[in-house]
Parts: C-alpha cells; structure tokens; sequence
C-alpha cells in the first residue's frame, strides 16, 4: 500500500462519506474545504483535486471513495491489514550529533559571518552608532534562542568576553536597532552570504511564500455578510531554497497582501549570481511567460505544472517548450516539479524552530525580524551539513562578497 492509499484509508476510516446526485464530497486533510468526486464518461472517476488533474490518476480521493464503496458493499466487511508507517532513510548518527552540538557551533559561525559586515562612516557628531556587525549579531542570537530582548542580555555580555562583539547592548538599544532600516540590506546580505558554503551540492531550487502573524488586525465592512469583519496581517516571506539541505538562497519580504508571481525573478537571478542553477520548480500561482522566460534567462529548466484549460502554444519559446515538457512527458515533468514539496519543507522548519509569528509593531521591525529567522535557519542548515555532507564553512570563498551596506 503506498502513501496515496494509506491516506485514502485514514479518510474513508476517519469521515462519513456519501453520495449525492451521483457525487461524493470530500473532505480536504489539509482542513480547508472539500473535493468532488464523481464518475466521468466510460466509466472512469473524477476529482477536483490538483492532483488528479495534474497527473490524471486516482487520487487519495478517488481511492478514499472506492474503499467506501468496498466497505459497504461487502457483508464481512473490507479489513485493512498493509497499513505501515512511511518512513525516509536518515543518518541518524549524524543528524543527531548536529543537534547535540549545534548550539556550540552556532554562536562562533554567527560571529564570523556578522564580522563581514563593514560600519559605516558616521557624520561625526552625536553619540557615536552601536557597530552594525554587533546588532546583527544580536538580533539572530535573540532570535536563535527565542529569548525576549532583557533575558537575551546576560547571554550577549557573555559574547563580549568571547569577543564576539565589542559591547554587549542594553535592551533598549537592541529594540531600537530592530527597527533599523539600515539593518535590512545587511540582513539580506546575511542570508545570500550563509548560503554560499552549499553551493556545490545546490543545483535544483523551489519558490514558494509563507505567512508569519503579527499583532496587527485589519477591519472592514463586508457586504456579503452584513457586518464587520476582523482579520489578523500578517508579513509574508517569499523565498527560494535549495531541494537537498533546504538552505534559503533569496528571500523578500512583503505585507499580506503581495502577489506571489512577481518575486521569482528576482529571486532566481539572485540565487544564479552564485549558485548553478540547474532547474526552478514552483506551483501553479507563478505560472506566467514571464516567469519561465527569468528562468530560462537564469540558465535553468523551469517546472511549473500548467492549468487544465490551457491551450497548445504557437512557437519556439519558454513557456511552449514548458508546456510539451508537461504534455508530452508528464511523468518525468512532475518527477522534477514534486520537489517543489522541499521549499514548505523549509518554512515549517523555520516557523518549527523560530516560531511562526513576529513581535514587532512597525513594519521594519516586522522584515527584519523575519530575516533573521532566515539568517538563523541558514546557520542551522549549515551545522548539519558538515557532519552529513561533510561541508566546511567558507564566507569568504570566491564569489562570497562581503555585505555592503551605505553610508
């Protein structure tokens, strides 16, 4: 029984299924919504799902229904004995010395990446500013350890005596920094620079965005419903990953209300800058021309499933060499577009690890809070890859720039 079916049997075990007018409704495991499912001509089953109308097959939807019918149909009953449990291979050994050890390697591979981070120039006048290279510092560290701003203190006059930094910040100051526009391009650099050790073993990359809530709330009035209606913002992060360690290559971060389609190409063409990129998968939502002519342009294949209702394009282009990719050679299309899965792999284990909302009030605090969870995901990433794959950190290897920031 593969995984298809197993979850087909958790839904027809776990939910009520019936039909009406010759169609059943189920329920989507994900919690939101449900599926149709009914027999089209000759006799053959048909779902909503994308599933099935991407890859034409039976669905858990499908199956869930046909394992109702058996169950009802049979008088002794239809018992379900193949049941296992899916399981991935894993060095355990390794994963597991990564973990134990991670916080020792943490602080030192945080402080030789921020120690890229040139200061600059003041006006000369005024309090002198807190060194850059030390607020970044602080911030992932109170991120990586999920401390509020005064409990983080006592670790950060214990990285000044490790002359990690040159002064340990007062609370206060390190709220204020956090609202920092300043800090924004360097925690973007931040990101970039910590992936650059992967880059050997990175060649096929996902695109996907991720909400984080925030303590804000939005009303309107809404028309349909005849009253008020509250929700809460939240910050959304698109970002790029690659599909072997998970390691996040670019990122944006936008409000809630930002389209998805527009920041893979920029993503992409940042990632190439340093990485060789081989392929880009991404779902439906940034199916456009454009996107496939970006990742075209990036050296790349792109793999982006295509709707249902679209027509057979004229031409030698980007997205008609996609689409007979996709019509022609379904199988092998899907194989490449499924590792897609790994870039929702990378945010649940930010959001796992780091949490998924955010503290600050104001908009820049709210980007540059999201940012550090990144930089401190990337570090993450980074630890276990050098006792699985044997990397060594290097963020001065070439094409490894250092952070720039404007004075």
């Amino acid at each position: 029984m593969d995984g298809r079916e197993l979850r087909a049997v958790q839904i027809a075990a776990t939910t009520r299924l019936e039909p009406r007018n010759g169609q059943w409704s189920v329920p989507s495991q994900s919690g939101t919504g449900s599926y149709e499912v009914a027999v089209a001509e000759a006799g053959v089953w048909h779902c909503t799902c994308p599933d099935h109308e991407t890859r034409l097959v039976d669905c858990k939807h499908i199956k869930a229904v046909e394992f109702t019918i058996r169950r009802e149909t049979d008088s002794g009953g239809v018992k379900f004995t193949e049941l296992v449990k899916v399981t991935y291979s894993q060095d355990w050994a390794a994963y597991n010395k990564a973990k134990t050890r991670e916080g020792e390697h943490f602080p030192e591979l945080l402080g030789r990446l921020c120690s890229l981070i040139p200061q600059p120039e003041g006006a000369g006048v005024g309090r002198p500013r807190m060194p850059l290279a030390d607020m970044a510092y602080c911030m992932v560290s109170r991120t990586y350890s999920g401390s509020a701003s005064r409990r983080i203190v006592a670790d950060l006059v214990r990285a000044e005596q490790d002359r990690r930094i040159a002064c340990a910040p007062s609370f206060n100051t390190l709220l204020r920094y956090t609202r920092d526009p300043a800090l924004t391009p360097v925690l973007h650099e931040l990101v970039a620079v910590s992936s650059l050790p992967l880059k050997a073993v990175e060649t096929e990359f996902a695109v996907d965005s991720s909400g984080f809530g925030t303590k804000r709330t939005v009303s309107w009035f809404s028309k349909k419903h005849g009253r008020p209606m509250t929700q809460r913002e939240w910050v959304k992060l698109h970002m790029i990953v690659g599909v072997r360690t998970h390691v996040v290559t670019g990122v944006e971060v936008t409000g809630w209300t930002a389209a998805d389609s527009p920041y893979l190409p920029g993503l992409v063409e940042r990632t190439a800058e340093h990485f060789d990129v081989r392929e880009v998968s991404a779902d439906k939502g940034y199916l456009t021309k454009s996107n496939a002519a970006a990742v075209e342009r990036a050296g790349a294949v792109p793999f982006m499933p295509f709707k249902s209702n679209t027509v057979e394009p004229a031409g030698d282009t980007p997205w008609s060499r996609m689409w007979h990719y996709y019509s022609y050679n379904r199988s092998a299309f899907l194989n490449h577009y499924h590792r897609r899965s790994n870039v929702e792999t990378a945010f649940a284990m930010i959001k796992a690890r780091f949490g998924d909302d955010v503290l600050g009030r104001s908009d820049q605090a709210q980007v540059n809070e999201v940012l550090c969870k990144v930089v401190a995901h990337n570090l993450c990433v980074l630890i276990q890859s050098f006792y699985e794959l044997g990397i060594e950190a290097d963020f001065v290897s070439p094409g490894a720039a250092a952070p720039k920031v404007a004075s």
